[in-house]
């Protein structure tokens, strides 16, 4: 393991100059990137090592179109200016993947008879792997703008009418325009926000 930190550049990649982008120029995003995007958000940590985030790659208008009707006003935009959105989606049924993903234990049976316990876990791991994407996707080149300005249920009965998988946040995807990009908003101090007991 390198116990040597990234770069200052590589850092101001990910985190300290990186923006949320609102708008994107029309440049498309290989496949080849989206799956290597995939590739490398599964090797970050969750629970189990369930890996319960599902990925759906909205690449066209036709497919676009039928996410807009449960968008907020203020993202139409947004989304119709993005060469990729991701629902990012988690498996309700993740720990069926868990004698295979996590042989060490059978961490299966924590999960299949109480669904309140699995969902919550799903939901809160499928949240770590959309993070973990998005730096991902800066780390290749890309920008990305997080929404959770949407109607969950419809998105759900359109896209994944069995009740399987489950809508937890869009991500919009490319190379940003930044001549819509806003002024950089503060943020909170370390003293504002930690404790050191």
């Amino acid at each position: 393991m390198n116990h040597f930190g990234l770069a200052q550049e590589a850092l101001d990649q990910l985190f300290v100059k990186a923006r949320t982008a609102h708008a994107f120029k029309r440049e498309p995003v290989p496949e080849g990137i989206l799956e290597k995007l995939v590739n490398l958000t599964q090797w970050a940590p969750t629970a189990f090592n369930s890996c319960p985030a599902r990925y759906v790659f909205l690449t066209t208008d036709e497919a676009r179109s039928k996410l807009i009707p449960a968008l907020s006003p203020g993202n139409v935009a947004q989304v119709q200016s993005a060469p990729v959105t991701v629902i990012l989606a988690y498996d309700t049924h993740f720990f069926e993947h868990l004698p295979e993903l996590f042989p060490a234990y059978d961490a299966k049976s924590l999960y299949d008879k109480n669904t309140i316990l699995a969902d919550q876990v799903a939901f809160r791991n499928s949240s770590l792997q959309g993070a973990y994407f998005m730096l991902a996707a800066r780390a290749l080149g890309l920008d990305v703008g997080p929404m959770s300005g949407f109607n969950a249920d419809v998105v759900n009965g359109t896209f994944f009418p069995d009740g399987r998988l489950k809508a937890n946040f869009l991500i919009n995807l490319g190379i940003a325009d930044h001549s819509a990009t806003h002024p950089r908003g503060p943020r909170l101090s370390f003293s504002q926000v930690s404790q050191i007991l």
